[in-house]
């Protein structure tokens, strides 16, 4: 049973990295909602080039965000669940 729980382990560590890795590679997204694109229209004829870079790495940043957030309760709930059931298991 302490080989499955290992194993277990390492395959949520495993998915981790690889969404981690997945996640720091560098890409170009042009999303953009319309007031973003207004901004960005009215940045490029005031002679600013480099605003567009800057919205889609918000856009980035408020799209990952929740599951960054969401990993973290994963994470503290799993451990929760694994100290109950070391206290369980001392217990008896």
């Amino acid at each position: 049973m302490k080989y499955i729980c290992g194993m277990k382990n390492k395959v949520i560590v495993a998915l981790i990295a690889i969404f981690g890795f997945i996640v720091s590679l560098p890409y170009t997204v042009d999303a953009q909602c319309p007031m973003c694109k207004q901004s960005l229209a009215s940045a490029r004829a005031d002679g600013e080039t480099n605003v567009g870079n800057t919205l889609n790495n918000g856009i980035i940043y408020l799209f990952v965000f929740p599951y960054i957030l969401a990993m973290v309760f994963l994470f503290l709930y799993i451990k929760n669940v694994r100290a109950k059931k070391k206290l369980a298991a001392n217990s008896k």
